[in-house]
């Protein structure tokens, strides 16, 4: 069967607006590159005419330049009608591509939506603002514990600014009249004084020195006329 009727054959996909912009940019180049060597042609032209004298050999160089430039403005012309339709593909690719991102946004954004929809069925504005509450709680406990914690024990807490200012006052004057700047009670303790020199009192006597001041008061008492009178000494 398939050697009577044929097989059908595949239809070819339509060219895309890129392949059509690729075929026309490349017949273009082609306008061009035949636009540059009639240009060339031209000028050589233009050359030999200046150079030949007026005569049927200018004309004949004048006619060939005429039949080259007539090409040119041909080829001019199918250059600016590619030119267009390159724009115009251009646009439609403009516009495609913007569809396509206008798609691609709007399932991007359905998507999200949907997304969206099932997270805000599990969160819930009370449950946040509980747990807000919760939170300022526990750091108020917090903030009380370390404030207890931190409690300095026997350490007056009544002490107003004049009193600070006066405790200060008093002890700039101490450290005035101090030597060195520095108040009594920092001052290292001094030795302590001789109450016995102070006082200008006499040592105690030993068993000698009793014998001897017992000889001599009483040859002082004989001196002044008194009666002596015996005194017993203390052996040691």
């Amino acid at each position: 069967m398939k050697r009577v009727f044929g097989v059908k054959k595949d239809k070819e996909p339509p060219p895309s607006v890129q392949d059509a912009t690729d075929r026309i940019s490349k017949r273009g180049d082609t306008v061009d590159e035949k636009l540059k060597k009639l240009d060339a042609e031209l000028s050589r032209y233009k050359e030999q005419i200046k150079k030949t004298r007026p005569g049927p050999a200018q004309e004949a160089l004048k006619s060939r330049a005429m039949r080259v430039l007539k090409q040119k403005r041909m080829y001019e012309g199918q250059r600016d009608m590619l030119y267009n339709q390159t724009f115009n593909l251009d646009q439609v690719a403009f516009a495609s591509e913007g569809l396509k991102d206008a798609q691609q946004t709007m399932t991007a954004l359905k998507s999200a939506n949907k997304e969206l929809k099932g997270m805000m069925k599990t969160v819930k504005i009370q449950d946040i603002d509980n747990l807000q509450d919760e939170m300022m709680d526990m750091m108020d406990m917090s903030n009380e514990i370390q404030e207890t914690l931190g409690r300095s024990y026997n350490v007056p807490d009544d002490i107003d600014e004049d009193e600070l200012m006066g405790e200060l006052d008093a002890l700039e004057a101490d450290m005035g009249t101090e030597a060195d700047g520095v108040p009594s009670y920092l001052q290292p303790d001094k030795e302590e004084p001789d109450l016995d020199a102070e006082l200008n009192l006499p040592t105690a006597p030993s068993g000698n020195a009793t014998a001897a001041a017992g000889r001599a008061n009483s040859q002082v008492e004989d001196e002044l006329g008194f009666p002596a009178v015996p005194r017993a000494s203390v052996r040691s």
